[in-house]
């Protein structure tokens, strides 16, 4: 019954996406600029800061949200990551997951707080974040190349992609989460929509914003080794190096920095999160 394809989509879908190459590659390439000027900054920045100006910048920001444990813990992590010698791989990583960071934020918290307000917008946007997060990434790597051409701000638009719903969904649960008679109170007392929004809900909901930030960031951080795969630098280079040359050694410490790097992020912002 099955030997034969009946529906073509591979071919609808090749073809859809040769249409927007060939006809508004110029618009894509608009919406490049910004995250290239973004991640070109970020990057730029922290190759070019004193190595041991940076280290003590991550420790003091460990040590206020979390504690000296862990201000101790960042300040190792980072030295052992330098003396591997990738601390130019890991300045490029952190650049690309800021900058997904950033803009996973101002896309993500808006479209969260309109979910969390309006069920008919919740139900239709909930089908779109279920494909985003379910798709395979190798999936959509091929038309953001296609799109977008190889490079970190290819990495980057596809860390976006990969890492924008756990922000949207949990902004949305953090609102739908504050009691309704709070927001009645508000509005008894003469509150706006706008005042409630601002001064009620979202300051309620914080914590779980900022879980949902933390799950982006983890996210996006197990993308670097994918985006390495369509020409983005980092700490995903010398894991995708060391798979081509089945070097299990330089692959290994590839993966090492990665881990690091994603327990220090991860514990300084669950502390944020916990102190909301």
């Amino acid at each position: 019954m099955f030997k034969d394809k009946i529906i073509p989509l591979d071919i609808w879908f090749s073809q859809f996406v040769e249409w927007l190459v060939d006809n508004y590659r110029d618009l894509f390439q608009t919406l490049k600029w910004p995250v290239e000027q973004i991640l070109t900054s970020l990057d730029k920045g922290l190759n070019a800061a004193p190595p041991i100006l940076t280290i003590c910048i991550i420790a003091v920001i460990a040590w206020r949200s979390t504690g000296m444990k862990m201000a101790v813990f960042s300040a190792f992590s980072m030295l052992f990551i330098g003396f591997l010698g990738l601390w130019s791989e890991a300045m490029t990583t952190l650049a690309m997951v800021l900058s997904a960071v950033i803009f996973c934020v101002i896309l993500g918290v808006p479209l969260g707080i309109a979910s969390g307000r309006r069920d008919k917008f919740e139900a239709g946007i909930r089908p779109v974040l279920d494909a985003m997060q379910t798709t395979p990434a190798f999936v959509y790597l091929v038309p953001i190349v296609m799109l977008f051409s190889i490079g970190n701000v290819a990495g980057v638009l596809a860390t976006i992609i990969f890492s924008l719903p756990p922000i949207i969904r949990l902004t949305s649960l953090g609102i739908r989460q504050v009691h309704p008679e709070l927001v009645e109170a508000a509005m008894a007392f003469g509150a706006t929509k706008r005042q409630v929004l601002f001064k009620v809900q979202i300051p309620l909901a914080m914590p779980t914003i900022l879980a949902g930030l933390n799950q982006t960031i983890m996210m996006a951080l197990s993308m670097a080794v994918i985006a390495s795969m369509i020409g983005a630098g980092g700490l995903g280079s010398p894991v995708i190096l060391g798979l081509n040359t089945l070097d299990i050694g330089r692959a290994v410490v590839g993966g090492i920095g990665i881990v690091l790097m994603a327990i220090v992020l991860d514990r300084i912002t669950q502390s944020l999160a916990s102190k909301k």
